[in-house]
């Protein structure tokens, strides 16, 4: 055959297999349409526009833009050295950190089936050949010998139908969604670090309410018992004022156990064992940040669970892909050269030199016929999980608008409750002064001074744990909406809280 006709037909060949490799099967991946409401239901309008209740913009992916260091809005010092110590030593974290080092060597090793591979090897084999490999008669005596063998093989899959650009595909959204869900662990972190904080300065508020509570119980006690001795009174109040000092107490008590479950809870969270983290009592003073009315859409495009369900989908697309491709040819090409010697000195002389390359056993085109099912069983079975993913998809994004809005809803409204709540504890201070007046007077029972005081704790304590559902309230909603954003008004005039102490 002239040389010109075989360079044609190595070229045909080649210009065949490249057309065969462009002729992907997997589908063309766009992210589905979600159901986006054109306001959030909740936003508050805003004091320069009335109008104004937060409008949604066009969908751009940003789940990867940075978002800084939302907590420092709270002007809190101590809080800003939780969250960088939480960053630094938490071991879930660093768990998610391995977890996309994992996804990406996988990423890698999808790639590498773009190239060819390459294997080397010596080995001696002590065989006997039979006649017929000889091409000798039967009964042939063929005698025993020891072949030497160094040589270099090579394998490489032609990415036919875009069966290894599909895998590959596949692997790259796994590592990406990996890589979304280590935000998302980074982001969880950090918005858990900030609601145990508040949580912890809430029961030292509590715990600080409590402690002059029973200052007051004492002096109430020693006021009674004067009383009694003097005569004046029966000792009936005596044993309700010492029952309610012992009840105070209790109750002081059962909030330092809460207290310590919430500090060692704050321990783990920064990777210290509890033994080795002491926080100082600091109780809660009101949140003063407030969240913007006006919250876009593509702060909800910003969560990283968001993108991860996103980036499922596209993973399961190209797994769709790769199950097509298993309904066409398949081309393996693999090849050998070395040296083959019966003798271990003329190993390497060029006339021991062999190859292996050609249809028989270098080159296979495989075309599937029959497999009772598997590969359509396979098909159907990435399409199913690709529906799968889009529900989910679907299904995180309506989570992510329940969430905004609930927290929205809990602000504003925790905003007018504080505010009642307040008008309550002055008022049931003022109640508790006239029973008491009224009972130095002897117009009503130190049953009256009781309930009145009692009114006067528990007003106070629903206060307390108001101001603390506004703190976590308040990060909940930034972790709803994927992180910090610009346009947050941190604290004017709050002092920071003292410096943390750990032994």
């Amino acid at each position: 055959m002239p040389a010109g006709w075989r360079m044609a037909r190595v070229a045909a060949s080649v210009a065949l297999f490249a057309w065969l490799a462009a002729c992907s099967v997997e589908p063309t991946y766009k992210a589905p349409d979600a159901a986006v409401p054109a306001a959030y239901k909740e936003a508050q309008p805003t004091a320069n526009d009335p109008h104004d209740v937060g409008s949604w913009a066009t969908a751009q992916p940003a789940d990867d833009a940075h978002r800084g260091q939302w907590w420092t809005v709270f002007g809190d010092a101590t809080l800003n050295q939780l969250e960088d110590q939480a960053l630094a030593a938490n071991q879930d974290l660093k768990a998610a950190a391995a977890r996309v080092q994992q996804a990406r060597a996988v990423t890698q090793a999808a790639r590498a089936s773009w190239f060819p591979s390459l294997d080397a090897g010596f080995s001696p084999t002590y065989e006997r050949p039979s006649p017929a490999s000889q091409y000798l008669p039967q009964d042939t005596h063929v005698p025993t010998q020891t072949l030497w063998r160094a040589q270099a093989s090579a394998s490489y899959e032609a990415d036919l139908f875009g069966r290894v650009s599909s895998n590959v595909n596949a692997a790259r959204a796994d590592a990406q969604q990996s890589e979304a869900l280590f935000r998302s662990v980074q982001l969880a972190l950090q918005a858990d670090v900030a609601q145990n904080y508040f949580q912890l300065r809430q029961f030292d508020s509590d715990v600080d309410l409590y402690r002059r509570t029973v200052t007051l119980r004492e002096d109430a006690l020693k006021l009674v018992d004067r009383r009694f001795k003097e005569g004046d009174i029966s000792e009936l109040d005596v044993a309700q004022a010492r029952n309610e000092l012992a009840s105070a107490r209790a109750d002081a008590v059962g909030v330092a156990r809460q207290r310590a479950a919430s500090e060692h809870s704050l321990a783990i969270l920064l990777g210290e064992a509890p033994a080795d983290f002491t926080f100082p009592e600091t109780p809660l003073a009101p949140v003063l940040v407030r969240v913007p009315a006006g919250l876009p859409s593509t702060l909800l495009e910003r969560r990283p669970d968001i993108a991860a369900a996103e980036r499922a989908m596209a993973a399961a697309n190209a797994r769709v892909g790769l199950a097509k491709s298993a309904f066409f040819p398949k081309l393996d090409i693999t090849g050998a050269f070395g040296y083959e010697s019966a003798s271990l000195g003329d190993l390497f002389m060029w006339s021991s030199r062999a190859f292996l390359l050609g249809p028989l056993a270098g080159t296979a085109l495989t075309v599937p016929l029959f497999d009772g099912g598997r590969r359509k069983a396979n098909l159907a079975q990435a399409r199913g999980k690709y529906d799968e993913d889009v529900a989910q998809y679907r299904q995180q994004v309506l989570v992510a608008f329940r969430e905004v809005e609930d927290n929205l809803s809990d602000l504003h409204l925790l905003d007018d409750q504080i505010r009642e709540q307040g008008d309550a504890v002055t008022a049931s201070q003022r109640s508790a002064h006239l029973s008491r007046t009224q009972y130095d007077e002897g117009e009503v029972s130190y049953l009256n001074v009781i309930d009145s005081e009692r009114s006067v704790l528990v007003a106070q304590l629903q206060a307390s744990h108001l101001q603390g559902s506004q703190a976590v309230a308040t990060v909940n909603l930034i972790r709803a909406l994927g992180g910090g954003w610009g346009d947050a008004k941190p604290a004017d005039g709050a002092p920071p809280p003292a410096p943390l102490a750990a032994r």
